[in-house]
C-alpha cells in the first residue's frame, strides 16, 4: 500500500509559480493601451447616461437591454443572436489572420490580470525582486508589502464586481443601496461571486486559466495554417544557440544569433519556451517578441529572431493573406453586420398583436351588427409617449371602439380592450380584417394587423 501511495504521489506535478519579467516596446505598449482602453470602457461606460437612460444597462426585470441609446426587447432577440454570430465570426477571422490575438490583448482573462500583475509589481518590485522576496523569512517587510498587494487586489476586484452588477441594475441606485446597507441578496451575492472569481482568476490562476480552463486553447489550431500569423523562432537562424561575446563572431564559433539568454521565457506570462515551437500554450502576447529584439539591439543583430510571422515565410514561400478562409469569413461578417445596420435603422419601434376572445365567438346586437371582442396589446418601444389611431384598410363596413385612448408613455406596454363591429349582411363565416395602427405624431410608426372576424352563416339566426 505504502507503495502504492508514494508511486501515485509521484504521478503529481505541482506547477511552480511564474514570475513574469517586465518587459518594454512596442506590444508591450499596444497590450497596455489595450488594458486602459478597455477597462475604461468598461469602469466608466454604466456611469454616463444617454437619453436619462443608463448607456448600458440589462435590465432583466423588465426584460429590456439599453444599449448605448437603443433599447432591445424581447422581440429584439433575433439581434442579440445575430451579434453573438459576428462575435464568433469575427473571433475565427481574426484567428485565421493573427493567431491568438484575442487573448495576448483583448481577452478579459489577459486584461485583468495584467492589471494584477501591474499592482504586483508596483508593490513588490519586478521578477528577480518578487523571487527574493518569496523566498525570505516572514519579515516586516514581506509581510507589509503582501498585506498592501492583497489589499489593493481585493479591493480592486470588489471594484470590478460592483461593476459588473452594475451593467444589470441601475448602477447609481445600486452605489446608494450599499452606502445605505440596503443592499438586496441576489446583488450582494454577485457582487461577491464576480468579486471572488476576479481575485482568484487574475491573482491566482493566471496562466492556468489559459491553459487548462480556457476551450479555445484546445481548438485553435484548426483555425491556423501556414499563412496565420503566429509567434515563432526563427530556428534556422538562431540554431545552434550559445553565450558569446558581443565582438564574437558568430559565424567563427559556429553559432547561431540565439545567446541563450532565456529572457524570452522569463517574460513569457505562461512560463513557456517559444524556442521549443508553436505550443496552446502561448497567448500571443509578443512580451517574447520585445525582449528579443531588445537583445538583437544590444548585440548589434538584426532584429526579427522572434516574430509575428507565417510558416510559409519562414519557409522562404510566399504568404497569402486574402485566402479562402479569408474571403468565406469576411464575406459572412460583411452580409451579418450590414444585415444588423439595416434591421437597426429601419426598425419600427412599435409592436401591436390582437387576440381575440374565445369564450365568446360573435355577438349579434339589435341594430343588426355583428359584434367581436378582442384584447389589443400595444408595446411603444420609443423613448417618448405616442397616440395611436386606427385606420381599417379596404372596408368602410367596420366600426370599433376601444375602452380607453389608444395612449401609452415611452417604452410601456399597454392592453386595451376592442370592440370591433360589421354589419351581418356584410357576408357569412370568415371575414379577414386588416387593420393599420400609426402614430398620430409621426407616420412611419406604424404596423398593419390582421384579424379574423367571424360572422353568423344565417342573419337571422339565434346569436351564440
Amino acid at each position: 500500500m505504502s507503495g502504492n501511495r508514494s508511486s501515485q504521489r509521484s504521478m503529481y506535478l505541482k506547477e511552480p509559480k511564474i514570475y513574469p519579467r517586465h518587459v518594454k516596446g512596442r506590444f508591450a505598449r499596444l497590450r497596455v493601451l489595450a488594458v486602459w482602453l478597455l477597462l475604461g470602457l468598461y469602469y466608466l461606460i454604466p456611469w454616463f447616461n444617454i437619453g436619462g437612460q443608463q448607456a448600458v444597462l440589462f435590465d432583466l426585470p423588465a426584460r429590456k437591454f439599453h444599449i448605448l441609446g437603443l433599447t432591445l426587447w424581447p422581440q429584439d432577440f433575433v439581434y442579440l443572436a445575430l451579434l453573438l454570430i459576428v462575435a464568433g465570426l469575427s473571433l475565427f477571422f481574426f484567428t485565421a489572420l493573427a493567431g491568438r490575438l484575442w487573448c495576448g490583448f483583448a481577452c478579459p482573462q489577459t486584461v485583468w490580470t495584467e492589471t494584477f500583475m501591474m499592482i504586483e509589481r508596483w508593490v513588490e518590485g519586478d521578477r528577480s525582486q518578487r523571487i527574493k522576496l518569496d523566498k525570505s523569512p516572514w519579515n516586516a517587510n514581506r509581510i507589509m508589502r503582501k498585506f498592501i498587494k492583497q489589499l489593493l487586489w481585493i479591493v480592486f476586484a470588489a471594484w470590478t464586481g460592483f461593476t459588473f452588477v452594475g451593467f444589470f441594475t441601475p448602477i447609481r441606485e445600486l452605489g446608494g443601496d450599499i452606502v445605505n446597507l440596503e443592499l438586496g441578496g441576489w446583488a450582494t451575492f454577485w457582487i461577491i461571486f464576480y468579486s471572488v472569481a476576479t481575485y482568484g482568476n487574475a491573482g491566482f490562476l493566471r496562466e492556468q486559466v489559459c491553459k487548462y480552463m480556457c476551450p479555445y486553447a484546445r481548438f485553435q489550431s484548426a483555425m491556423f495554417d501556414e499563412d496565420t500569423l503566429i509567434i515563432s523562432y526563427d530556428e534556422k537562424r538562431g540554431e545552434p544557440r550559445g553565450g558569446r561575446r558581443k565582438s564574437a563572431d558568430p559565424a567563427a564559433l559556429e553559432l547561431g544569433s540565439c545567446i541563450d539568454c532565456t529572457l524570452c521565457v522569463q517574460v513569457c506570462p505562461t512560463g513557456i519556451d517559444i524556442r521549443n515551437g508553436l505550443q496552446y500554450d502561448c497567448i500571443a502576447c509578443a512580451a517574447c517578441i520585445d525582449v528579443c529584439d531588445q537583445v538583437m539591439d544590444k548585440m548589434e543583430y538584426p532584429r526579427g529572431l522572434i516574430s509575428f510571422t507565417t510558416e510559409h515565410a519562414l519557409q522562404g514561400k510566399e504568404t497569402r493573406v486574402l485566402r479562402p478562409r479569408m474571403w468565406v469569413y469576411g464575406t459572412l461578417l460583411l452580409v451579418i453586420v450590414s444585415g444588423i445596420v439595416w434591421g437597426m435603422t429601419h426598425r419600427v419601434p412599435l409592436r401591436a398583436d390582437l387576440i381575440r376572445d374565445r369564450n365568446v365567438l360573435y355577438r349579434e346586437l339589435p341594430d343588426g351588427m355583428i359584434e367581436s371582442v378582442y384584447t389589443l396589446k400595444i408595446t411603444n418601444m420609443d423613448r417618448k409617449p405616442h397616440h395611436y389611431e386606427l385606420t381599417v384598410i379596404d372596408n368602410d363596413a367596420v366600426q370599433f371602439d376601444f375602452s380607453r385612448p389608444l395612449e401609452l408613455e415611452a417604452e410601456e406596454v399597454g392592453d386595451f380592450s376592442m370592440r370591433i363591429r360589421m354589419p351581418a349582411s356584410a357576408g357569412s363565416g370568415t371575414q379577414n380584417l386588416q387593420l393599420l395602427f400609426q402614430a398620430t405624431d409621426d407616420s412611419s410608426i406604424q404596423r398593419l394587423v390582421k384579424a379574423r372576424m367571424l360572422l353568423p352563416t344565417q342573419t337571422n339566426g339565434a346569436g351564440r
